[in-house]
């Protein structure tokens, strides 16, 4: 699955109401493929290939990793914790994504 695919799931499993008041800027770095990220402006999901000036959080990882966290076969912050998945930034940001996306 290509980065691609991956954030055409991601817009579709987007969870509006829980993004109510929430202004955030993720930004994604394949090490493998495209890099992408999504902007979140209340209630609103958008996601662009490339990179992000200023996102409030950065999470680096290869496709391997980002499919099986988007699949639900891994869990983010057990990723992260394995040392799969690299964040930079505001990390207990990152700790919404399981909530803002409806995956697997």
């Amino acid at each position: 699955m290509a980065v691609a695919q991956i954030m055409a799931q991601m817009h579709t499993a987007f969870v509006a109401e829980e993004a109510e008041d929430l202004q955030a800027t993720f930004q994604f770095c394949i090490l493998d493929d495209d890099d992408f990220y999504i902007t979140i402006d209340n209630s609103n999901c958008a996601t662009s290939i490339g990179n992000h000036e200023d996102p409030e959080i950065t999470m680096s990882m290869d496709s391997d990793t980002l499919k099986e966290i988007v699949s639900g076969e891994l869990d983010g912050m057990a990723a992260f914790m394995g040392g799969r998945l690299q964040a930079e930034g505001d990390v207990m940001l990152g700790t919404r994504l399981s909530q803002l996306f409806k995956m697997g």
